[in-house]
């Protein structure tokens, strides 16, 4: 099957031929994919950030983002069929650990991450477990939800974390309006009645973002942490979701936070500079926020089968990927895209 391989950090992966995954354990999945997203932190793979947190092995498959049509199953699952349609939680997990039993299962101690830690799914099938698996409508098309299993589930999770914070009258700043922030702007209407700023560099970003359902936009021009200030009398707003978080958007995030307001870290590449008398005099938090849980996907889908949230894609076929991750990283990409392989 071809897939796309990571073979040395710093430069670009290539596409290659390497055997089809197969079925070991009782609980093994292959899937035939049908959409892999393509994120950002592939092309933080490629520059080798996340080299030291995972230890993995080059040459790699990348792909973490994926959906498609159950293709072979292990002896023990029954929660899935061949020829189901289904979406897969990003990291097949043991079900067993204390994590898992209380639902956390993102922290799961035993855990595997394919696209991340071992074979993703740039590929034309790929194997993963029972546990991943949530079923679809049979007239889902896996290359329109695929991006929900990342960046879906991870501006969801971080939402669904916000929400209690976001009663009627508060503001929630949405810093980036591209993959995963157009996303969180619908999650926001969805889940909550908080005013809506987005704050993106790109027009047509904000255009896209008063479409889902932004109050207010503004424009990333050097001033806008002023207009957000103005916006809100002068005092920040409750929440900031920075979907950024790198490039000095991490710091204008920050700012843009009122006192014993939080700032949600999302997006990530840079580091966070901020003198520890500004924390404790204004009480703001910072919270940290990765991918998501089983349950957060399961009831993304929910939303986005009836119509809640949608995604909007640029598609490419599985022997352009190189040509996504370069348009994604030149900033050409509108929402997020998708490889049909």
């Amino acid at each position: 099957m071809k897939a796309v391989r990571v073979h040395k950090y710093h430069q670009q992966p290539s596409i290659d031929e390497v055997p089809e995954p197969t079925v070991k354990g009782p609980f093994d999945v292959v899937v035939k994919i049908g959409g892999a997203g393509v994120c950002r932190t592939d092309l933080h793979i490629i520059e080798e950030q996340w080299a030291d947190k995972t230890g993995v092995a080059l040459p790699y498959t990348i792909g973490h983002e994926n959906a498609g049509w159950v293709h072979d199953v292990g002896s023990a699952v029954s929660n899935v069929a061949i020829g189901d349609t289904v979406i897969l939680h990003p990291t097949p997990t043991c079900g067993l650990c204390r994590a898992c039993r209380a639902g956390d299962d993102m922290h799961c101690s035993n855990n595997a991450f394919p696209g991340i830690d071992c074979d993703g799914g740039m590929a034309e099938y790929l194997l993963t477990s029972a546990r991943a698996c949530i079923k679809l409508d049979p007239g889902t098309q896996p290359e329109d939800v695929a991006a929900l299993a990342d960046a879906g589930i991870t501006a969801y999770h971080a939402v669904r974390k916000a929400a209690p914070l976001l009663y009627p009258g508060t503001t929630c700043v949405v810093n980036g309006a591209g993959g995963l922030g157009h996303i969180g702007i619908q999650s926001l209407r969805a889940l909550t009645a908080t005013n809506i700023v987005v704050v993106d560099r790109n027009a047509e970003a904000l255009d896209l973002a008063k479409q889902l359902g932004a109050d207010q936009t503004v424009l990333a021009d050097g001033k806008h942490v002023d207009t957000v200030l103005d916006i809100t009398n002068g005092d920040g707003a409750e929440v900031v979701l920075d979907f950024v978080a790198e490039q000095g958007a991490q710091q204008d995030a920050f700012a843009m936070t009122q006192r014993a307001g939080s700032h949600f870290v999302i997006g990530y590449g840079s580091n966070i500079d901020i003198p520890t008398i500004d924390i404790i005099s204004t009480e703001r938090n910072i919270i940290g926020n990765l991918v998501g849980t089983y349950n957060d996907l399961a009831e993304l889908m929910v939303l986005a089968q009836a119509g809640k949230v949608t995604l909007h894609t640029k598609k490419y076929p599985l022997d352009a990927a190189l040509d996504a991750l370069a348009d994604l990283d030149a900033g050409r990409v509108r929402g997020r895209a998708i490889l049909t392989p």
